[in-house]
C-alpha cells in the first residue's frame, strides 16, 4: 500500500511498482491533492501501465532525437527529418512530451501560416510530430503514454503541373547536352529525378533493352523494370559508347568526371528561354503517367513504370482534362444509341408521354 507524507510544507507519496519504492512530490500542500495523486499512481500501475512520473520527464527533444535515428536506421534521408525538427523545434523544444497538447499543436499551426507557410509543408511537419509521438509509444519502456488529437490542414490534390510535347521539346532543346538524356528519360517513363541520376550502368541491359531498379533504392523500396522504346534505346547507346571514364553512373556532368548532382538553375534557364514559364522537373513524372494512360497503358501497368505504389497519389497525377471528358459523353452517346435508338428520339417520346408543365 502507498503511503502520504510530508516534507516541510509539501506533501509527497509513496507507492510501489514491482516491489520497488517509488517516491514523488505533489506539488501542493493539500492533502487532498496527494490522495488523489496516489490513487491516480496506484491506478496506473494496476492497470500495467507505467506511472505518468515517467512520462513526465521525456521532452521534445528526446523524442525528435529517436526520430531522426529511425529515419537513418530505415535508409531513408535524414535530411528531410532534420528540417522538419528544426521547424518544430522553436515551438516544441525543451518542453515535456505530456505538455504537447493539441492547444499547443493548433499555436504552431497557426504562426506558420502566420509567415506564409504551405499547408502541405505545415502537414508534413505535423506529420513528423506525430510520428515522434508514437515512436516514444512503442518503446520499451515507452517515452509516451499518449498521442495527442493533432489536426492536419486541407491539401489541394489538383497536381496542374503538366507538359505538352511541344513544350517538353522546347525546354529540352534549351538545356545543356548533359541534361537532355535526363529529361528524356524523365518524360518518358515517370521516375523521380533522384531514381535517375542515380541510375547506373549495372541496372540497364541494352541486348533485351530493360532498365532495372532493384528494391530498396526506390522510394517505396520496390523493384521495378522497364523497357526501352526506341530513342531512349539509342540515347543509352550513344551515352555508353561515349562515356569518357569507368564511372557507374549512366549520366554525367558536363565534364564527365562525376554524377549529376543538381541542375536547378539549369533547368529554370531552359523554361525560361523555351518561353514557358519556369514548371519544375516533377511536372515531367505527372505528364509521363498522363501520357501512358492517354495512350491506352493500363493503370496498373503505369502504376509499374512509374513507380506509384498507392492508387491516391496516382490518381493526382492522371488528370483528365475536358477534351476526354467530351469524348466520354460522346462514346456514351454511341454506345446507347446502339441499344435502343437515338437518344433525341427517346426523349421526345418521354416528353410526350410526360409533358413538362409550367
Amino acid at each position: 500500500m502507498g503511503s502520504i507524507y510530508k516534507r516541510g510544507n509539501i506533501f509527497w507519496i509513496k507507492y510501489y511498482r514491482k516491489g520497488k519504492p517509488c517516491r514523488e512530490s505533489t506539488k501542493s500542500t493539500k492533502e487532498a491533492d496527494a490522495k488523489r495523486l496516489l490513487k491516480k499512481r496506484e491506478g496506473e500501475i494496476s492497470q500495467g501501465k507505467l506511472p505518468g512520473i515517467y512520462f513526465d520527464r521525456v521532452t521534445f527533444d528526446q523524442l525528435a532525437q529517436a526520430y531522426v535515428a529511425d529515419y537513418k536506421i530505415n535508409n531513408k534521408n535524414a535530411r528531410d527529418a532534420k528540417r522538419y525538427v528544426g521547424h518544430l523545434e522553436p515551438f516544441f523544444g525543451g518542453v515535456r512530451a505530456v505538455s504537447i497538447t493539441t492547444d499547443r499543436i493548433l499555436y504552431y499551426i497557426s504562426k506558420r501560416l502566420d509567415v506564409g507557410a504551405a499547408n502541405g509543408t505545415i502537414n508534413r511537419e505535423l506529420s513528423a510530430l506525430k510520428r515522434m509521438l508514437n515512436l516514444g509509444a512503442q518503446q520499451t519502456p515507452p517515452k509516451a503514454d499518449r498521442v495527442p488529437f493533432i489536426p492536419m490542414l486541407k491539401e489541394s490534390n489538383v497536381r496542374k503541373g503538366f507538359f505538352e510535347h511541344d513544350e517538353f521539346l522546347a525546354v529540352r532543346a534549351q538545356l545543356p547536352e548533359h541534361l537532355r538524356g535526363i529529361a528524356t528519360f524523365g518524360y518518358k517513363t515517370g521516375w523521380r529525378r533522384s531514381e535517375i541520376t542515380g541510375l547506373t550502368w549495372k541496372q540497364v541491359d541494352l541486348k533485351q533493352g530493360i532498365v532495372r531498379l532493384e528494391p530498396g533504392v526506390s522510394k517505396n523500396k520496390e523493384a521495378r523494370t522497364i523497357y526501352l522504346d526506341d530513342e531512349l534505346t539509342e540515347m543509352f547507346q550513344i551515352l555508353w559508347k561515349d562515356r569518357k571514364s569507368a564511372l557507374p553512373r549512366v549520366f554525367l556532368n558536363k565534364s564527365g568526371t562525376d554524377r549529376v548532382k543538381t541542375f536547378d538553375k539549369a533547368w529554370r534557364t531552359g523554361c525560361k528561354k523555351a518561353g514557358i514559364g519556369v514548371k519544375l522537373f516533377h511536372d515531367l513524372r505527372r505528364t509521363a503517367v498522363r501520357n501512358m494512360v492517354r495512350s491506352g497503358t493500363p493503370e496498373r501497368v503505369a502504376m509499374m513504370i512509374s513507380g506509384h505504389k498507392t492508387r491516391s497519389i496516382f490518381d493526382r497525377y492522371n488528370i483528365v482534362d475536358n477534351t476526354y471528358l467530351r469524348l466520354a459523353a460522346q462514346r456514351q452517346a454511341e454506345y446507347l444509341e446502339s441499344k435502343m435508338g437515338t437518344i433525341s428520339g427517346t426523349i421526345r417520346k418521354v416528353i410526350s408521354v410526360n409533358p413538362v408543365r409550367p
